[in-house]
């Protein structure tokens, strides 16, 4: 049946990892518990992604390692100088570091600006400029929201905590590369499961900061 193919299946994973996820943060007794799955379920979230995929070539494949190799890099040199996004450091919350940065920020980016790519490609038809500067803005909103849960589950942290605005500036530029790029390099861009997986991460930062932050 349609609603039980590898889409369908893969939205109802992404529902239910997000809502267990948000039950375990709101229950204080099981933050330790549950932040120490945090890597785990963003490896998780790009898989799914990567396998809703609608067709692969180089140029998917390309595009997916640049934009990790590119995010890792643009958080290793903001975290060691402080001139991009202002004065930070990550915690021990996303596992594993190179140059104090968790390599999964990497897989982050790629998983919010494949999400957002995903979602508005099919609006503004051939504006890839537009395109980017829309999604780029999303992205800021984005992290409007996953600021103060990151700062108070130890994602990260920032000098005096005090989020700068240069913070949200550096945020919007840099989407709106990672985005020109997407949108660029030539390959299928539909993914099933981008907006609802968008959406849940969405929700599940909104139900955070107006309950636990």
């Amino acid at each position: 049946m349609r609603y039980l193919d590898k889409s369908g299946l893969s939205k109802i994973f992404i529902i239910i990892f997000h809502l267990v996820g948000l039950i375990g943060f709101l229950l204080p007794n099981y933050h330790d518990f549950f932040l120490s799955f945090v890597p785990f379920h963003l490896l998780l979230m790009a898989g799914i992604l990567i396998a809703n995929q609608k067709e692969y070539n180089k140029n998917f494949w390309m595009c997916t390692v640049a934009i990790i190799l590119a995010g890792i890099t643009v958080e290793i040199i903001g975290v060691a100088t402080g001139a991009i996004f202002g004065n930070y450091t990550y915690g021990q919350t996303l596992g594993f570091k190179v140059a104090d940065v968790p390599l999964l920020i990497g897989v982050n980016w790629f998983i919010i600006v494949f999400c957002v790519g995903a979602v508005l490609k099919k609006y503004f038809k051939h504006q890839r400029n537009l395109k980017s500067l829309i999604g780029a803005f999303i992205l800021v909103m984005m992290d409007v929201l996953i600021e103060p849960v990151a700062i108070k589950f130890d994602y990260w942290s920032w000098q005096d905590s005090i989020i700068p605005l240069q913070n949200f500036v550096a945020w919007y530029i840099v989407s709106f590369f990672f985005l020109r790029a997407y949108y660029e390099i030539d390959f299928r861009k539909t993914n099933k499961v981008a907006g609802v997986l968008l959406i849940s991460q969405t929700l599940f930062f909104i139900i955070l900061n107006l309950t636990v932050v």
